[in-house]
């Protein structure tokens, strides 16, 4: 564009200041500087308008591949999945036929399954103490919680005269 410097910019104050006036120059580089602002923010607006557009269509060309990416694996899914179902169906027939031939005779390799977990009736979330409860009546241990008061009444000092 053009290559102002700072000599090119004080000629061109000078003749300015010779041709408008004293008077008239802020006013008129007050206006000028307006207008080269309202023209430098109109042309980023541009710039980044274009940019925008750019982007845009780099999006719709990244949206169409994904979208064609996703109708491939979905199509290899689909061919998977009546592959798998023929086999499936393949396989379990098998099973049956061979169910039907064998229901009359267990085969000499089969065992029973094993039979089922059950608890114990105790009741396993009770926490047992590891010191009975004869050794702790003989030798005065807490059993139970006392209360505030029931503490105090027996540690309280017993009175001389009572």
């Amino acid at each position: 564009m053009l290559d102002l410097g700072i000599s090119k910019m004080a000629l061109i104050g000078a003749v300015a200041l010779i041709v408008i006036g004293p008077e008239k120059l802020p006013r008129v580089a007050r206006t000028v500087g307006t207008l080269l602002g309202k023209a430098q923010r109109y042309v980023s607006d541009v710039k980044a308008e274009v940019n925008r557009a750019m982007d845009l269509d780099e999006l719709k060309k990244m949206k169409a591949s994904v979208e064609e990416a996703g109708r491939d694996v979905e199509s290899s899914l689909r061919s998977v999945k009546t592959d798998f179902e023929k086999d499936w169906n393949a396989v379990t027939a098998e099973v049956q036929d061979m169910g039907e031939a064998t229901a009359d005779s267990p085969s000499p390799g089969w065992t029973p399954p094993p039979p089922e977990y059950r608890r114990p009736d105790k009741n396993w979330r009770l926490k047992r103490g590891a010191v009975p409860q004869w050794y702790k009546s003989r030798h005065g241990v807490r059993r139970q919680v006392q209360s505030g008061a029931a503490r105090v009444a027996r540690f309280r000092p017993r009175r001389p005269g009572a």
